[in-house]
């Protein structure tokens, strides 16, 4: 009980304060490689574990279903060997968005595909995290990768193209894009735009 009440007056802390662009959340560990036009960063992100949700094609309330989802598992949703486990809130949550496909090549998206990711905090990557109640919670470990990253405030309306300006701008840099760009929100609705962080993202790899 105590727990419980503990774990929900930090959440209404961090919404607080999050109003304002303060982030109380833990983050995944990275190293920052370089820079590409001092706007994209290229990052190495050390393995992680993740739950995510699958984002169906053609649903405009699946975001919200799919982040009700994720955070009713870390809210306790879940299975441990003594009972459930209340899970700290992460930032960002990665979106892959199923309804933006055609970029340049060699960058593809299938129209099918999508998802909402949550990054479990760094105790879980040596010690197994709980098992979600819920089939569609999937847990994955995320590996070791690089990333380019291009950050930006505002609404989330603006990350088709800030994904597109993304691709553009790695584009004779010396690094190529792998797989579909995706956004990165560390921030929730509620917080003011213009102190929002959002990043645009791909993974990538160094040009032969």
């Amino acid at each position: 009980m105590l727990q419980s009440i503990a774990y929900y007056g930090l959440l209404v802390i961090e919404s607080v304060v999050g109003v304002f662009g303060i982030r109380l959340y833990e983050e995944p560990s990275y190293t920052v490689l370089g820079r590409v036009n001092d706007q994209i960063e290229i990052r190495r992100y050390e393995p992680v574990q993740a739950a995510e949700v699958a984002l169906p094609k053609g649903d405009d309330k699946a975001r919200n279903q799919a982040f009700q989802i994720l955070f009713d598992y870390i809210a306790g949703a879940n299975r441990t060997a003594s009972g459930s486990d209340l899970i700290a809130m992460t930032v960002p949550v990665a979106l892959e968005d199923p309804e933006r496909i055609a970029m340049t090549v060699p960058v593809q998206r299938s129209a099918e595909d999508g998802m909402m990711r949550f990054f479990l905090p760094a105790k879980y990557n040596d010690t197994p995290p709980p098992q979600p109640l819920d089939k569609r919670v999937k847990l994955v470990r995320v590996p070791e990768e690089t990333i380019a990253t291009l950050r930006y405030s505002g609404l989330a309306r603006n990350s088709a193209a800030k994904e597109q300006a993304l691709v553009a701008g790695l584009k004779g840099s010396g690094w190529e894009p792998e797989g579909a760009p995706y956004t990165l929100y560390y921030d929730a609705p509620f917080t003011i735009p213009f102190l929002r962080r959002n990043e645009a993202a791909i993974a990538v790899t160094k040009a032969p």
